[in-house]
């Protein structure tokens, strides 16, 4: 159910920060007639860091009425406290969500015990299939791979999503954690050569911005094409690294502002691209054909 190319997507804003319910409708129906396989609903690209419990839920909640059923919607709903991920998670399956996605606590830094524990207790809690996702980058935090294979015996975790970006990683998890485990790239730069070696699908900041050529590209590698997959992505290697010209969700934003999607609003800590990067940013969506 939850493969190919699914967009980790903003959450549109207005300028004074509010979160932006007719922009929000715009975004997802765009995904939906570019081709995106599933929308992933207030993930790290989704602002969740600045979204209070009760606004996170809404947007969950609003996102999978709009969709309505016509995608799969997985909600963000980690947290770095235990009892915030379940009261998130359950939320986000009373709001009729399909699956969850849990970044590992940050900040904190548990033990590989601690985030066993952490993920058995969100996934005995809350019946809804839950996705590890794992991206030291940002979270000061890294499970390994021995502990994700304890996770995957837990019925109702299917699969994790890896932003490390070190491919002898993806080649563990293969061998740890078995077939029926799914295992989905969380780094949009070695996404293709993830799934040509086995991956199941990519979880991707640059799918807000050409949803339909990342749709292509991951198709093709999911076929085992190697040469049309690697062809779409050399056109999409500019997005995958202007994208992180600033902290994520910074060059995003601005780029799908830049598509008329939505308005320029961001929550402090975070600021609006600077003038600097535009460029930068604007070269990369001319590369990938839409501009």
């Amino acid at each position: 159910m939850f493969q190919g190319s699914m967009v980790a997507m903003v959450t549109p804003m207005a300028q004074d920060g509010g979160v932006d319910t007719a922009a929000l409708g715009r975004v997802i129906e765009y995904h939906i007639e570019q081709g995106s396989d599933a929308i992933v609903a207030v993930g790290t690209t989704g602002e969740s860091a600045t979204l209070d419990e009760a606004e996170h839920c809404e947007v969950i909640r609003q996102v999978v009425d709009v969709v309505a059923g016509r995608i799969p919607v997985i909600a963000g709903t980690g947290a770095n406290s235990t009892r915030e991920a379940i009261d998130l998670t359950r939320c986000a399956k009373q709001a009729g969500a399909d699956a969850c996605l849990l970044v590992t606590p940050y900040y904190n830094k548990p033990t590989q015990e601690g985030l066993y524990q952490h993920f058995k207790a969100v996934a005995e809690a809350v019946d809804i299939p839950q996705i590890l996702y794992n991206v030291p980058g940002r979270t000061a935090c890294d499970m390994l791979p021995e502990t994700t294979a304890r996770l995957a015996k837990i019925g109702n975790i299917i699969g994790i999503k890896d932003a490390t970006g070190d491919l002898s990683r993806l080649e563990s998890l293969i061998e740890q954690c078995g077939d029926n485990f799914k295992l989905y790239s969380g780094d949009d730069a070695t996404g293709c050569e993830f799934l040509l070696r086995g991956g199941h699908g990519v979880i991707s900041v640059t799918a807000n911005v050409a949803p339909k050529l990342m749709h292509e590209m991951v198709a093709q590698a999911l076929a085992g094409d190697r040469e049309a997959a690697e062809a779409a992505d050399a056109k999409l290697g500019g997005l995958h690294s202007a994208l992180f010209v600033e902290s994520n969700p910074i060059p995003v934003k601005w780029a799908v502002a830049k598509l008329g999607l939505c308005d320029t609003g961001i929550r402090l800590p975070l600021t609006w691209l600077s003038p600097s990067a535009e460029a930068e940013v604007t070269a990369a969506m001319q590369q990938a054909g839409v501009l």
